[in-house]
């Protein structure tokens, strides 16, 4: 199964990277959406599990709005109110979000803190 994430912009891209496995792609909207910018995410997500994981404010959930429309079947992934959006938000969270999303398979899980 390909799976790919849609999340705003590359700092969004580069914390997700960092929990999950090479073989999710993770895909940038850099908050513009228009027909060209669809169509190039349709074209590169082709037939994958589909995910959004956007930001929990005004600019977030007006493209959420949009891709929601062009991807129906979409599954979508929110983080908390308050956080500075997906870049913001603590790892636990973010594992969380994606654990309940049923991504454990592809979360590459950070080494326990030691003391």
């Amino acid at each position: 199964m390909s799976v790919s994430i849609i999340v705003e912009g590359k700092n969004d891209r580069s914390k997700l990277r960092r929990l999950l496995g090479d073989e999710v792609r993770i895909l940038c909207t850099f908050g513009t959406l228009n027909t060209a910018k669809l169509e190039s995410l349709r074209k590169q997500t082709g037939d994958d599990e589909l995910y959004l994981f956007l930001d929990n404010d005004p600019s977030g959930k007006r493209i959420r709005a949009v891709l929601r429309d062009a991807f129906p079947d979409a599954e979508q992934i929110y983080t908390r109110r308050g956080y500075a959006g997906v870049e913001g938000t603590p790892d636990e969270y973010l594992i969380a979000q994606l654990e309940k999303a049923g991504l454990e398979e592809f979360i590459v899980y950070p080494p326990p803190a030691s003391y």
